[in-house]
């Protein structure tokens, strides 16, 4: 019974610390994400609009071009993001 014991506190032990970590670097991303999104979404019409697809892009590719237009060159994955519709997601 203490061996069972012992070995399921370990494990609990682990993948707290492995989910900890992972909180911490989603909440860096984010800050990182926001950050970046609202330099790139400072002069758009529909702020809020920009900032929630510059998030979902800056998510996934982890990079935002630099600017407030243009230069998507700078990150490819966000360049080539495409809405259902085909046009560009990523503002």
């Amino acid at each position: 019974m203490k061996p069972a014991f012992a070995a399921m506190l370990l494990v609990c032990l682990i993948l707290s610390s492995f989910m900890f970590e992972m909180s911490i670097a989603g909440t860096d991303s984010g800050r990182f994400c926001s950050s970046k999104c609202g330099q790139r979404c400072s002069k758009a019409g529909m702020k809020d609009r920009c900032m929630k697809f510059c998030g979902i892009c800056c998510g996934k590719c982890k990079c935002v071009p630099s600017g407030t237009y243009g230069n998507k060159h700078e990150c490819p994955c966000y360049r080539d993001m495409k809405n259902s519709k085909g046009k560009p997601k990523c503002p």
